[in-house]
């Protein structure tokens, strides 16, 4: 966004939830438009010239693969139907011939989608793109960081070529900005071939890391490996099945084309990892993967009509002298680095639980140490709403046999502040039951503290 706006274009945001760019620097200066590229797209696209596609499914729910495509086609449609002049994408590099992993196959066939029409469609195919919050540059990252030594399937000695998020920016401006529309595929990539073991090196060494030691073994299938990063970094299995799926299949640019029409990549390996490593570690990366509304731990309604309806709940209240805004400043700050103010071995067991079962755990932390917006992550929750000083609801990503909520509303009393706490959770059938009232004893340790901590913290006049 800040590249086209920096290019004089005059944009147009399809989003699912707007309140989501609430803070960011740019809002102001794009027209917001509140819709999905599966949903109803009548006037969304009326006036535009180019639509850039940047959607992509992977791993969330199990037809993600079908509703790609699906979308696909229904945005293209739309397009088509408003007078759009070409579509620029940005999909995966993978040879069209070759056995393509799930994840490789599901990127080419959105990109056939999207040109099965008369509108001209310009294909940009990467491969791994390392930048600040990828879900690939996280995997590696946690990867490298917390294992010195790691027992490896096969698939680490595969090539690749990994493109630096800002040479990705740059073509992707490039191909907006001709003044005719590039229509075809053009493979992007950096200007180093490596294999996953030498991206893991490379990493290490800029990190300043000692050496990591691989040991390559013939069982590790993609399931297992998926399983095993599941547990050991923030990325989710099911986000990182297709994504290991992917690592079996070399992904080198082959299309002197590409480098003739839009120029070689300006920054190598090394450089990439770096710039990608340095705004990690100062927690300035601007989005995140898990930001976006891909939620692969939310529970699907599986019930009976007339199991509906039924809320269980916790609640607690407390007044304070403190203000409202002083409770809430506290509150806004909980999970990461600062934890959950009491009894934090049992955040830490329940976090460990979840991944195994597959869930986030606590491993995602927070994207700012104070600061939240809606559709922050807070460890194993997303804020569903914000209100400052007076409201902060969190809904659950771990896994549930059923929904759950945890939310915190500030009233502001004649001397200070009455302070609600509520703990909602929807059961799914027996087991959400049984779930709720086997976890009974622990909540009785956990959310009196939280509250009392709160209040506590919060500086009286």
């Amino acid at each position: 966004m800040p590249r086209l706006l920096e290019g004089g274009h005059p944009v147009r945001c399809l989003v699912r939830t707007p309140a989501k760019l609430t803070t960011a620097p740019w809002r102001d200066d794009v027209e917001i438009v509140e819709g999905s590229v599966g949903g109803d797209l009548d006037g969304v696209l009326a006036g535009i010239d180019v639509a850039v596609y940047l959607v992509h499914g992977i791993g969330d729910g199990l037809d993600w693969v079908r509703r790609e495509v699906s979308d696909a086609a229904n945005f293209r449609d739309a397009a088509i139907a408003a007078g759009v002049s070409r579509i620029v994408y940005l999909g995966g590099m993978g040879r069209d011939d070759a056995e393509l992993s799930v994840h490789l196959a599901s990127r080419q066939q959105v990109g056939r989608t999207l040109a099965d029409g008369p509108i001209p469609v310009t294909e940009l195919r990467a491969a791994v793109v390392i930048g600040s919050g990828s879900a690939s540059f996280e995997m590696l990252r946690y990867l490298v960081e917390v294992l010195p030594v790691m027992v490896t399937p096969k698939w680490v000695t595969t090539r690749s070529q990994p493109i630096a998020i800002s040479d990705v920016l740059d073509y992707l401006v490039k191909v907006i900005d001709v003044p005719q529309p590039l229509a075809g595929v053009f493979e992007i990539g950096g200007p180093d071939v490596v294999s996953y073991a030498e991206l893991m090196a490379l990493y290490a060494d800029v990190a300043g890391l000692r050496r990591r030691r691989l040991i390559p073994v013939p069982v590790l299938t993609p399931r297992l490996s998926s399983h095993w990063v599941g547990l050991v970094t923030p990325v989710p299995a099911s986000l990182a099945r297709p994504l290991v799926d992917s690592l079996v299949n070399e992904v080198v640019a082959d299309d002197p084309v590409t480098l003739a029409l839009l120029g070689a990549p300006r920054r190598s390996l090394r450089d990439a990892i770096t710039l990608a490593l340095g705004v990690t570690d100062r927690g300035e990366a601007p989005t995140t993967f898990t930001d976006a509304d891909f939620q692969p731990f939310r529970s699907y309604a599986t019930d009976p009509a007339w199991a509906g309806g039924t809320e269980l709940s916790d609640v607690r209240v407390l007044d304070t002298t403190a203000s409202a805004e002083a409770c809430f400043r506290n509150v806004i700050a909980i999970g990461g680095d600062r934890g959950w103010y009491r009894v934090e071995w049992l955040w830490r067991v329940r976090g460990f639980l979840d991944r195994l079962l597959g869930g986030p755990g606590l491993q995602r932390g927070r994207r700012h140490p104070t600061e939240l917006r809606v559709g922050d992550h807070v460890d194993f929750w997303r804020v569903e709403e914000l209100e400052a000083p007076t409201v902060l609801r969190l809904r659950a990503e771990m896994i549930l046999p059923g929904e759950a909520w945890l939310e915190w509303r500030f009233e502001p009393t004649p001397t200070g502040t009455h302070v609600t706490q509520r703990a909602r959770f929807k059961p799914r059938g027996l087991w959400g039951r049984l779930y709720w009232y086997g976890a009974a004893p622990f909540h009785a340790l956990v959310f009196p503290g939280i509250i009392r901590s709160i209040v506590a913290d919060a500086p009286s006049p």
